[in-house]
C-alpha cells in the first residue's frame, strides 16, 4: 500500500469529492489519503498527510484555492498541486501556477485523463489543459516580443545580420563600423534576449519573425 500514490481532495461540493474518489480508489497505484471541503481543512490535511498530489478547487468559502495552494505549499512542499476545477479565465490560472500549482485542468477531463494526471503530477510533470497551454505560450511570447522592442535600431540590425549568418569582421564591414563596436553590440544583444550565444541569437530571430526569407539584405 505504502508504493501507491498518496492525494488529498480539496472541494467544496461532496458530491465532486465522491465521484473523483471511487474512481481514484480504483486504481491500483492511486489512493484518497483525504477529504477537505475547505482551504482550511486543505492545509490541515496536507500538514498531517503530506500527500503526494493535491487535487485543488478554485472557488471554495474562506480561503480561496490560490491563497489554499500557497498555504498548502508551505505545509508540505514536496505535495505537487493540482487545480482541477470549471474555470479557466487568465486571472486563475496564472495567479494559480504563481502560488505554485504544477497543473492545472477542468473539471470536463475524463477519468482516464484525470487519473493520468496524479500519476504525471506524482512524477513531478506538468499538465496543463490544452486551451490554458496555448495561452500560456501565447503569453511568453509576448514577452519574448516586448524584449525584441528593447533592442536599439542599431542593435535590432545586428541581429538580423547574426541571422543571416555574418561573422562580427563582416558586420563590422557591412556596416562601416569598427568590428569592437559590432562585438560591443552583440554582447547587448545577447544580453537583452537573454541568449547565450549568437546561434541561439539567429534562432531566435528567425523564430520570432524578426528576420525572413523575403527580407531585402540589410547592406543594400
Amino acid at each position: 500500500m505504502s508504493d501507491r500514490i498518496s492525494v488529498l481532495l480539496v472541494d467544496d461540493h461532496a458530491l465532486v469529492r465522491q465521484g473523483v474518489r471511487a474512481f481514484l480508489d480504483a486504481q491500483p497505484d492511486l489512493r484518497v489519503v483525504a477529504e477537505a471541503a475547505s482551504g482550511r481543512e486543505a492545509v490541515e490535511a496536507a500538514k498531517a498527510h503530506a500527500p503526494d498530489v493535491v487535487l485543488m478547487d478554485l472557488l471554495m468559502p474562506g480561503m480561496d484555492g490560490v491563497e489554499t495552494t500557497r498555504a498548502v505549499k508551505e505545509v508540505s512542499p514536496a505535495s505537487h498541486v493540482v487545480v482541477l476545477t470549471s474555470h479557466h479565465d487568465d486571472a486563475y490560472v496564472f495567479a494559480a501556477l504563481r502560488a505554485g500549482a504544477l497543473g492545472y485542468v477542468l473539471k470536463t477531463i475524463s477519468s482516464e485523463e484525470l487519473a493520468g494526471t496524479v500519476r504525471r503530477a506524482a512524477s513531478g510533470e506538468p499538465t496543463l489543459h490544452p486551451s490554458i497551454a496555448l495561452r500560456l505560450m501565447q503569453d511568453v511570447r509576448g514577452e519574448q516580443e516586448d524584449v525584441t522592442s528593447e533592442l536599439t535600431p542599431r542593435e535590432l540590425e545586428v541581429l538580423k545580420l547574426i541571422a543571416e549568418g555574418l561573422t562580427n569582421a563582416d558586420i563590422a564591414e557591412r556596416l562601416g563600423v569598427a568590428e569592437k563596436t559590432v562585438k560591443g553590440h552583440v554582447g547587448n544583444v545577447l544580453s537583452k534576449l537573454q541568449v547565450h550565444d549568437r546561434t541561439q541569437a539567429a534562432v531566435y530571430a528567425w523564430r520570432e519573425g524578426v528576420v525572413r526569407r523575403e527580407d531585402p539584405d540589410p547592406s543594400a
